[in-house]
């Protein structure tokens, strides 16, 4: 079997991250399809030929993917795609239809994994739409179409059959993480496009040492699912390989929360120190899944920065999302990752259930309270799936789906007392606010001197803040 794996081109000259959770337009990183590398090694090692092109990293429009799709042979096309780039990278579907029509499209989305026939219904260049968990279905589907199996024996796909949509049960989840062989790297021409936030301290990629979070916020698209883990020894393993290979300087763990054992991570940490890899990393983690000891051993084994998913900063506000965690548990992560030398960034969703203009304004005081090194404002995206798009739904709220216009930078949804517009507003107030803050501004400054490693990148990062509010209006980044 002949695979050919495409990240999709950019959108309207925007870079596309399409991971899992983080399937957003993102004017100011360029991430690695770390997720179609994991599947290129895995369809690799189950004997099929694999070629990938990865469109975004490259900056590479339409004409240059149809040239590379007529010049490489397949017999089936993967590709990710996102809510709000949806018929861009659907294009990529009718392209291959056009240039090789017995191919087979398979496209991967995790956001909208629960409405298949809405997908396969507005797309009728996609023959395959791969739910979730590609990690289990991608090898079993490319074992079944070598083999001209039924596609009903395969979990986790919408498929075309006989002119109609047809449906597997969900997939299970990979239960041995460990045995996803090293991300296919050595599909890319380099890593050079890559960066996060700033282009600064590359060679740069992130990385999943862990998936999957079993917390129940309302609003989250991976809220109540399994998570599954990597060994320590696992994750070394891929981190000796990046050094030596590339030279790797900066990753960027993908996980959705990092520290979901603390035990792993120190263990992770001290074969770090024990390696003596000089690799700058990041995380995302729950505020109240640290301490002090644990953030002083990750800032010994080279973590530069962590970023929490605050939300909000009152405490109702927090207990109607069943965020399971407190304003005060924030600060306190805050605090303790600033003593222990680690940045801080912090995510707030404006327009959550019962918000008001004063439990926003508690959100931005927080904000101004805390004062995280960076922070990240968006407006409530309602994903399907989610138990609050439900509510949204059977509350009339959100009469019909359109995943187009989720952006999480302009609000399609109000609250009980703030209109669309009135939160799309306080999201740049908050901005505002914290960007204008001569405090915030001293602070990170102070910073990047006592860590001249991060010089660079703190430079650059102040140069993005201020084309991004003034250039940009906050439109176009997350």
């Amino acid at each position: 079997m002949k695979v050919a794996l495409v990240n999709p081109p950019r959108f309207d000259g925007v870079s596309v991250v399409r991971e899992e959770r983080c399937e957003v337009a993102e004017r100011y990183s360029v991430l690695e399809p770390y997720s179609l590398l994991q599947l290129a090694a895995m369809i690799r090692e189950a004997g099929h030929s694999v070629n990938l092109f990865d469109a975004n990293g490259l900056d590479a429009n339409y004409s240059q993917v149809e040239s590379w799709l007529g010049r490489t042979d397949y017999d089936a096309l993967i590709f990710r795609f996102t809510p709000t780039t949806y018929d861009h990278d659907l294009d990529l579907a009718r392209a291959s239809k056009r240039i090789r029509p017995g191919a087979r499209t398979i496209g991967m989305c995790w956001t909208l994994r629960t409405v298949p026939l809405d997908v396969m219904n507005d797309a009728p260049g996609l023959d395959i739409y791969l739910r979730h968990e590609y990690e289990t279905v991608g090898p079993r589907l490319a074992e079944a179409l070598e083999g001209g199996a039924p596609l009903d024996s395969v979990p986790g796909l919408a498929f075309r059959h006989d002119g109609h949509v047809r449906l597997t049960p969900d997939a299970p989840p990979i239960k041995n993480y460990d045995a996803i062989p090293v991300p296919a790297y050595d599909l890319l021409p380099s890593l050079s496009p890559y960066f996060v936030s700033a282009p600064a301290c590359k060679p740069f990629t992130i990385m999943y040492a862990s998936k999957g979070c079993p917390y129940a916020c309302s609003f989250c698209t991976v809220a109540k699912t399994a998570w599954k883990f990597r060994s320590a020894n696992s994750v070394l393993a891929e981190l000796k390989y990046l050094e030596e290979r590339f030279k790797i300087r900066t990753v960027s763990f993908f996980d959705e929360t990092f520290t979901m054992s603390k035990r792993r991570v120190r263990e992770l940490c001290e074969g770090m120190r024990r390696e003596g890899l000089d690799i700058r990393w990041y995380c995302n983690t729950r505020v109240h899944l640290v301490d002090p000891d644990l953030l002083r051993t990750m800032r010994g084994a080279g973590c530069a920065g962590i970023s929490y998913g605050v939300e909000s900063g009152n405490q109702a506000v927090l207990d109607q999302v069943s965020k399971q965690a407190t304003v005060e548990q924030a600060a306190q992560a805050i605090r303790w990752a600033k003593e222990a030398g680690i940045k801080t960034y912090c995510a707030f969703i404006l327009g959550l259930p019962g918000e008001t203009r004063e439990s926003a304004m508690d959100t931005i005081r927080f904000a101004l309270r805390t004062l995280p090194n960076g922070a990240q404002f968006n407006v409530l995206a309602p994903y399907p799936g989610t138990e609050l798009y439900e509510s949204l739904r059977r509350a009339g709220a959100l009469p019909e789906l359109n995943w187009r216009k989720m952006y999480q930078d302009d609000a399609i949804v109000g609250t009980g007392g703030l209109t669309p517009t009135e939160l799309n507003g306080l999201r740049k107030l908050a901005y505002r606010k914290l960007y204008l803050n001569p405090q915030w501004w001293r602070q990170n400054i102070r910073f990047a001197l006592a860590n001249r490693d991060d010089f660079e990148l703190a430079s650059r990062y102040a140069i993005r803040i201020l084309r991004n509010y003034f250039v940009h209006g906050m439109r176009g980044t997350h």
